[in-house]
Order: C-alpha cells, then structure tokens, then sequence
C-alpha cells in the first residue's frame, strides 16, 4: 500500500507499480445483482444452464462493466492520501476487455502511476489499470483511468 500525505506528494511516485491487490473473489450473485442493476440480462452473464451447454468453460461469465466497476473497490487498498478533502472519476482514455472473467473466478488489480498533473485544488492521476483473473495468462481488463485528488 502507497500511502501519501496530501494529493501534491503522488507527483514524486509517477512510474510506480502498485499491487497486487488481494484476490476479489466474481460469483454467480454479484453477475446477477450486476445484471438487475443495468438491465443487461443477455444470457452468458445469467443462464446458468444454458451456459454449461453452449460457454466454453460452461460458466457464464461477468459483465465487462462489472469488472469495470471492480476497480475502484480494488485501488482503494493499493494507495492511500491521508490529508484530502474528496476525489472524483475523471475518465478513462482505454478500456480493453481482453479475458472473459467465468462466475466464481477471483480478480485482482494491478496499477502504475502514468502521470500526475497539478490542477486547481489538487493534482489529476492518470493510471494503468490491470485487472487478472486467476489462473489466466492474459487480462480480464486493462485501461487507462484517470482520477481527480483534492486537497
């Protein structure tokens, strides 16, 4: 875990790998929760036993977004500012959804500090992001997030 001060210190960490963080274990009720909060029921995600016949692996598979929405979850416990008032989601230049993540896997993130930039109040963080999938060679995700740090 990074732990800094105040927003203004990340700006001494920019290339700094951080992780892993602990494993996040993607069962069949967060897919399901997932589905029901975004309306997306298309079957790979929900479908249980169609899954087992038709999805390679016969598992249905989480939403790309839900891992997606596994990232902030997973950071917090990657870097700390001690002295700041809020922070808030800036954007992402990329997401890449590279590994379909099976229902009941486990994920984890990885993050590199690209590159911090000064603004009004505090600084803006743009990070690599990985999420791995246990067992997998290849990512579940990778993007580029960007976040806002005040003061």
């Amino acid at each position: 875990m990074l732990e800094v001060e105040t927003p203004g210190d990340l700006l001494q960490f920019v290339g700094r790998e951080l992780g892993p963080s602990d494993w996040t274990p993607v069962d069949q009720a967060m897919i399901d929760t997932f589905a029901d909060a975004t309306g997306d029921h298309q079957w790979i995600h929900v479908d249980v036993e169609r899954a087992k016949r038709e999805m390679p692996g016969g598992r249905t598979i989480a939403h790309g977004y839900l891992t997606l929405s596994l990232v902030p979850r997973m950071a917090q416990t990657l870097m700390r500012v001690k002295k700041r008032s809020h922070g808030l989601n800036y954007g992402s230049n990329r997401v890449r959804f590279i590994t379909p993540v099976p229902a009941g896997a486990r994920v984890r993130l990885r993050q590199r500090i690209a590159s911090v930039e000064e603004v009004a109040g505090g600084v803006r963080v743009t990070s690599d992001m990985t999420v791995e999938v246990e067992g997998e060679t290849r990512p579940a995700l990778v993007a580029e997030m960007i976040g806002v740090l005040y003061s």
